[in-house]
């Protein structure tokens, strides 16, 4: 596998998706059960290549990813070759970004001595994609790219 497998509840989501990938290679509902029973191995790959097509896609549609932590918020945007970081971290210990009093603490105090900002650019080595996926596989999340939008606004004006 290029990523990794779906979990049972993204499985579920996309069962439409799944029974339309299957019937693509004339793997109908009983042909489906009767793979699962007589060769579990098969029904594995199926499942794996299925998670790599969806993960493909949409990792090729990432902008925006976002990672949270206690005291540390990363922004990124992806291009095609790199991807531009946005790091605010607080100089106060006590802060915590996962919750919303910490959320606010941030909003109240974005432009005094009590955060830092940091601002990036890393070329990917990898390809792209698993560039991205890499940084899902630690902790960051797709994000429609607002809070980035907003920081890297005003650091430009």
């Amino acid at each position: 596998m290029k990523y990794s497998r779906l979990t049972k509840e993204q499985f579920e989501e996309l069962t439409p998706e799944f029974t339309n990938f299957l019937a693509t290679q004339a793997i109908d509902k009983a042909e489906w059960d009767k793979i699962k029973m007589e060769k579990p191995a098969v029904a594995e790959q199926e499942l794996d290549v299925f998670s790599d097509l969806i993960w493909e896609g949409v990792l090729s549609k990432a902008k925006y990813l976002e990672h949270f932590s206690k005291n540390h918020i990363f922004l990124f945007h992806c291009f095609d070759t790199y991807v531009h970081s946005i790091v605010l971290k607080s100089l106060v210990s006590e802060t915590d970004f996962l919750t919303k009093e910490g959320l606010q603490w941030l909003s109240d105090n974005m432009f005094t001595d009590t955060i830092e900002m940091k601002v990036g650019k890393k070329e990917f080595v990898e390809e792209r994609n698993t560039s991205v996926f890499a940084l899902i596989q630690q902790g960051s999340f797709l994000s429609d790219g607002l809070l980035y939008k907003q920081i890297n606004s005003i650091i430009e004006s």
